[in-house]
């Protein structure tokens, strides 16, 4: 083999493990939290497992044309979070349901998780505030494109409403974004 196609070879190999490394590095960023933005702790994992309703989101595409959305966290075999996401496609007239799995970011004390639903592929879901009877929750995604007002039940009080919406507002969400979820079936 001549020098020059083995320098071609080199110069391949190195563009692929860049490549390899950029989306590395582009997976592992989605799995965070935005800037500035606090996720709870200390975080209660068992508290937090069970049904939640939907009550407010930014619009994306996994969950568009959904409504009546509930997520149900319960513990896996193999000790992460098997997640079940449900909802009424208003359009198709039908259900919707996705499972996933999440993890914890760094430790089960931290409420910083990566969630699941398609392979290997990890976006971050982040608990940024939660009142002490874990009742009500506001969740960041990865970036601030995505964000959850979530209830146990499937209406919330005014008074936590307006007070998750100004700690939204004040991480620099912009909560004139979120829709507001039926829960009508």
């Amino acid at each position: 083999m001549g020098k020059p196609i083995k320098q071609l070879i080199m110069i391949r190999q190195t563009a692929t493990n860049l490549i390899l490394a950029a989306m590395i590095f582009s997976f592992s960023a989605c799995s965070s939290i935005p800037k500035g933005v606090k996720a709870v702790s200390p975080f209660n994992k068992e508290k937090y497992l069970g049904k939640w309703y939907e009550i407010a989101r930014f619009d994306f595409k996994f969950e568009r044309g959904l409504n009546n959305t509930t997520a149900e966290y319960s513990i896996r075999d193999d000790g992460k979070i098997k997640v079940l996401n449900k909802g009424y496609n208003y359009e198709k007239k039908e259900w919707s349901q996705a499972i996933g799995k999440a993890k914890f970011a760094t430790d089960d004390s931290v409420a910083m998780l990566k969630v699941s639903f398609f392979g290997p592929f990890y976006s971050g879901y982040n608990v940024i505030a939660i009142d002490k009877d874990y009742q009500y929750a506001l969740v960041s995604g990865g970036n601030f494109d995505y964000l959850w007002v979530l209830s146990r039940e499937k209406t919330i009080p005014d008074d936590i409403k307006q007070e998750y919406l100004k700690i939204a507002d004040d991480y620099g969400f912009n909560t004139s974004n979120l829709l507001w979820i039926e829960h009508n079936q």
